[in-house]
């Protein structure tokens, strides 16, 4: 770009169904892959449980069920992504973590009222790289840090 520089970011590239979504680089700690999940009593339904990762007790959440999808058995694709909001790491269960993509910031559009099934409050934007259409995660929202009370899961 002559006379400026374009700004970009680096976005984890994940699939749920048919749909490629993308969370910043900088909100992901690490992606695993499923291991056993340790049920919480009390906590909402989408809420899977929580897993002993490297010593730290993380809870789980499966996307498919905070977007309203249909659940299915976890595959050998099958990831956890572990992101973190507010000095709160948690757990995204996700269909495959495909890539690790630069997405310049003036191919991001706002999102359109309605996306499928998913609250337009759980994204940030839609961007078009390539053939591709991602869809941007506003982590916060989907997290909903209120929702997890991660004392609750400590104890």
């Amino acid at each position: 770009m002559i006379g400026g520089t374009a700004t970009e970011q680096k976005v984890i590239v994940f699939q749920l169904e048919d749909e490629e979504y993308g969370i910043p680089v900088d909100q992901v700690r690490s992606i695993e892959k499923v291991q056993h999940i340790t049920r919480v009593p009390g906590t909402s339904e989408d809420v899977k449980g929580v897993i002993n990762l490297r010593g730290v007790v993380t809870p789980i959440i499966d996307l498919r069920n905070r977007f309203g999808l249909m659940t299915t058995n976890y595959s050998d694709s099958t990831r956890i992504i572990i992101v973190a909001i507010e000095d709160v790491e948690v757990g995204l269960i996700v269909d495959s973590a495909n890539d690790v993509i630069d997405i310049p910031d003036d191919s991001i559009e706002p999102p359109p009222e309605v996306v499928g099934v998913i609250k337009a409050e759980y994204l940030k934007g839609i961007s078009k790289v390539g053939n591709r259409l991602l869809i941007l995660l506003d982590l916060s929202e989907v997290l909903n840090i209120n929702l997890i009370d991660s004392e609750k899961l400590e104890r």
